[in-house]
């Protein structure tokens, strides 16, 4: 990433669709085509997984398995597997994305193409039984969605025993009445993927690399702990002996208890880092850059006991990191990784690990909104937002300065050339034309929403986190335009 570039941060859910969301249809492609004109190289669309209860793709039920929401079903039509007549839209203009209501729609939809697909089996079965092939984590996925629907989504190691312990190679279990379930939740892996390929790759057509997220914890309540226990720090039962997070700061006085266990590394070094190869192969395969979220857990990590209810009491322990990436690197050649380093407390060994790996680190443009420290200059080697997903939208935080704050920063910016009228448009102006190498405008800073657009609020559970969206085309080709001089003229 040494070239000058610019990136939007658009998770794919908020991008314009016909069906509830925004997904791997025509109108993503129309996003693209847009971002693509303007001059965008990069495009992060945050982590696709499938995702829990709380809807946060932060929080999935498996590394691997895409979110079957995302599959569009028009393009189910150009298969042959639905006809375009039988096809109605869901919430086509709204700017909220209903997760039930558009997962409830969609399955009607993808039943029927199923019982099309086993019909015309022959015309897909060269290109599914390769993917059948590639995918080795295709299996643990589909006995776990199956056990888990059989309980009721109950938590594994509450199954009864022989399905909890599937794994282990007893199968004791008679599944022949849920063959055609277990195929059916593979179809759906196969179109996703086979959709998001699709989609990738007309994003190269028009120059546009796809960043993905990888968290760096996984879900206890997830295909990957089910079907891989020795790789975490769990008890007999399945429970987690200690839960990740982080420690009391300035944000928060208990700290961050997340609940995901932590990864037994001594058994992680027997058997070569191999859930972390494989994790990374196949985001390597997806996505042209990754990145990987909590970086700063591959030098230490906040080990929190499970029986504690807040994060107050735990402990810096030190992670294997530099012999975690030296795996990667040498399994998954050509990577690029980016280092999300945020926080107070960061160690020198997060910033060593980068320097040694060639791993841009990020910086926040909100978290400067000082006029002493936005004089400061800015490393190359970074990748440089005005905001993230975690974050106010910077109109919304401009909304809450004082106002000898705006006056202040107003006349920084108009100092330095950046007479627009909006405040993002000084922002996301300036940040173009510093010397970072990859800057990433999120889309609702492009446009200057305010905190009807904020994505997520951390630590909060509301039907208005991971739902915002694009939900027309009528003004964001506009706003996207504006920013096309901008790029060109700061020489990206």
């Amino acid at each position: 990433m040494k070239k000058r570039q610019t990136g939007i941060l658009c998770p794919l859910f908020s991008t314009p669709g016909n069906q509830g969301i925004g997904d791997f249809g025509a109108k993503t492609k129309m996003f693209v085509d847009v971002i693509a004109d303007a001059g965008y190289k990069v495009w992060q669309i945050l982590p696709i997984q499938y995702a829990g209860k709380t809807h946060s793709p932060y929080q999935t039920y498996s590394s691997f398995a895409g979110n079957p929401i995302y599959i569009n079903i028009d393009r189910l039509c150009e298969e042959g597997l639905l006809t375009q007549s039988s096809i109605v839209n869901c919430n086509k203009f709204k700017n909220r994305v209903e997760y039930d209501k558009v997962r409830e729609f969609k399955e009607v939809y993808f039943r029927r193409a199923f019982r099309v697909f086993k019909k015309q089996f022959d015309t897909f079965k060269e290109a599914y039984e390769a993917f059948e092939k590639e995918a080795f984590w295709l299996n643990d996925w589909a006995y776990f969605y199956l056990f888990s629907t059989i309980h009721h989504t109950t938590h594994w190691s509450d199954w009864n025993e022989a399905y909890r312990d599937w794994f282990k190679g007893e199968h004791s279990v008679d599944l022949r009445e849920y063959e055609d379930e277990l195929f059916y939740i593979k179809f759906l892996q196969f179109m996703f993927y086979r959709q998001l390929d699709e989609l990738r790759d007309y994003a190269h057509k028009k120059g546009i690399s796809i960043m993905g997220d990888v968290p760096f914890y996984v879900d206890l309540e997830s295909a990957d702990v089910w079907s891989d226990r020795d790789d975490f720090m769990l008890d007999e039962q399945g429970n987690p002996q200690f839960v990740a997070g982080c420690p009391p700061d300035y944000f928060s006085e208990d700290g961050q208890r997340w609940g995901m266990p932590t990864y037994n590394f001594d058994h992680m070094y027997k058997n070569n880092f191999l859930f972390w190869v494989k994790r990374m192969r196949w985001m390597h395969r997806c996505f042209d850059i990754i990145r990987i979220d909590h970086f700063r857990a591959f030098a230490n990590y906040w080990r929190i006991p499970a029986d504690s209810e807040t994060a107050r009491i735990g402990a810096w322990i030190d992670a294997p990191g530099e012999e975690i990436l030296n795996r990667i690197r040498q399994e998954c050649s050509g990577i690029q990784l980016v280092a999300e380093d945020l926080g107070g407390d960061i160690v020198q060994r997060v910033y060593d690990l980068e320097t040694e790996f060639d791993i841009p680190g990020m910086e926040v443009m909100l978290f400067q909104m000082e006029t002493k420290l936005l004089r400061k200059p800015i490393r190359e080697n970074v990748v440089l937002y005005s905001g993230t997903h975690d974050n106010a939208t910077i109109n919304e935080a401009y909304s809450h300065y004082t106002n000898n704050h705006r006056i202040s920063l107003r006349r920084f910016f108009k100092k330095r050339g950046y007479t627009h009228r909006k405040f993002n448009d000084m922002v996301c102006h300036f940040l173009l034309d510093s010397e970072a190498n990859l800057v990433i405008l999120p889309v609702w800073d492009i446009c200057g929403y305010k905190q009807e657009a904020r994505i997520n609020v951390p630590s909060t559970l509301s039907d208005q986190n991971w739902s915002w969206k694009l939900k027309d085309f009528k003004t964001f080709p506009e706003e996207i335009e504006k920013t096309k001089e901008w790029i060109k003229n700061a020489n990206r």
